[in-house]
């Protein structure tokens, strides 16, 4: 067993650790970490969204440890910033939290990273049966370096109004194509990539549907397009476009404007739908100034306590964000973006799916078509 009382009353405070005989050598190990991470004194995050927020429980949790929490300006750029410093030999990071994008194509890429399984301390974070399909998952051809610990469900994010549409009769994503839905439907604008990316990877990369279908859905049924969500929301609320895709704030409206606005079930489609993250995902700095603090507030973050947190801040601020946990309520989440048993799905966060490049060739050519045929009908007399 552990060495003495103190012992396991710290590894207890280590995130509340198993105290049995077989956690004993583990505890040790956090507890040498939570000592450690004591000293250092602080942890310095960048993240995106609410962490912030997620983060005050762990201030809670290790009150010694000061968390330095930025976020705001997007990835890329922090992405600039970041590597500027470095190359000016300051290293000021430790953690990382936010999409896949920016830490595989340039912290990846320029193998500033350290691997993370050496990092995972806790025997309930290790124990990959409590995560989705028994696995950790990660961003990065090698599987180490950009761990994801958020798993929505996905499909078109497309929701429909309740009283001029009957979702029962979208058994696929190609009955969207059906001429009856020609001029009906309202889109956000693909060239805001961050916002539809998700999505479009998906259309693309789907066995049942891929670059047919994305040509004759931007190319043939003539939608409007709009860069403003709340735009978006009040023409479907209105009618005046009963179906809208790449659309998110729909539940929440519907709940509680009492709006006659629903998403569709991603699960209800016979294509599948997708999981993976949007903001969901963690990676350490090599060179990191308090690399103890860092292993630290990643194994809280993705500990059962870390998890319950991280859902329910989210959910407080409107927003469903599914853990890759399997072990933890998910009461919070909304039905749309929950996992569910049996359910088909495909991991999106994987790196072969992060190039935008040939998606967005088959959108601008679709769209450069309808444009071509457009000004055609206008010039006939």
């Amino acid at each position: 067993m552990c060495c003495n009382k103190k012992l396991f009353l710290l590894a207890a405070l280590c995130l509340a650790l198993p105290l049995r005989v077989g956690a004993a050598r583990a505890a040790a190990s956090c507890v040498v970490h939570v000592e450690a991470a004591n000293r250092e004194g602080q942890v310095v995050i960048y993240g995106s969204g609410y962490y912030g927020e997620v983060f005050k429980e762990f201030q809670k949790r290790f009150p010694k440890i000061r968390v330095q929490y930025e976020s705001g300006g997007g990835a890329s750029q922090f992405a600039v910033r970041l590597m500027t410093e470095r190359r000016a030999g300051k290293y000021f990071w430790d953690l990382y939290l936010g999409g896949i994008v920016t830490p595989y194509k340039i912290f990846y890429d320029s193998r500033i990273l350290e691997p993370i399984k050496p990092a995972l301390l806790l025997p309930e974070v290790l124990d990959e049966s409590k995560w989705w399909e028994g696995k950790h998952h990660y961003a990065d051809p090698e599987g180490k370096y950009i761990f994801v610990f958020q798993g929505d469900v996905h499909g078109g994010e497309n929701a429909y109004n309740t009283k001029f549409v009957d979702p029962q009769e979208f058994k696929s994503y190609r009955d969207f194509l059906a001429p009856k839905w020609k001029g009906k439907i309202v889109a956000y604008d693909p060239k805001s990539v961050s916002t539809v990316a998700h999505s479009l990877r998906f259309f693309y990369n789907s066995p049942g549907l891929g670059p047919d279908f994305i040509r004759r859905f931007f190319g043939d049924m003539e939608l409007t397009l709009s860069r403003d969500q709340r735009q978006m929301l009040d023409w479907l609320a209105a009618g005046k476009f009963p179906i809208a895709f790449f659309i998110s704030g729909v539940e929440e409206a519907g709940k509680q404007q009492g709006l006659p606005v629903r998403m569709f079930d991603p699960n209800g489609f016979s294509e599948g739908a997708f999981v993976g993250p949007t903001q969901g995902s963690a990676a350490l700095f090599s060179r990191a100034p308090h690399p103890s603090a860092a292993k630290v507030a990643l194994n809280w973050l993705l500990s059962r306590e870390g998890q319950i947190a991280y859902q329910m801040v989210y959910a407080k601020s409107g927003e469903s964000r599914d853990s890759m946990r399997e072990d933890i309520p998910k009461d919070s989440l909304s039905p749309s973006s929950r996992r569910v048993k049996g359910g088909r799905y495909i991991y999106s966060g994987r790196p072969d799916w992060v190039d935008m490049g040939p998606v967005n060739e088959i959108v601008n050519e679709a769209l450069q078509k309808r444009k071509r045929r457009d000004s055609s009908a206008d010039s006939r007399p």
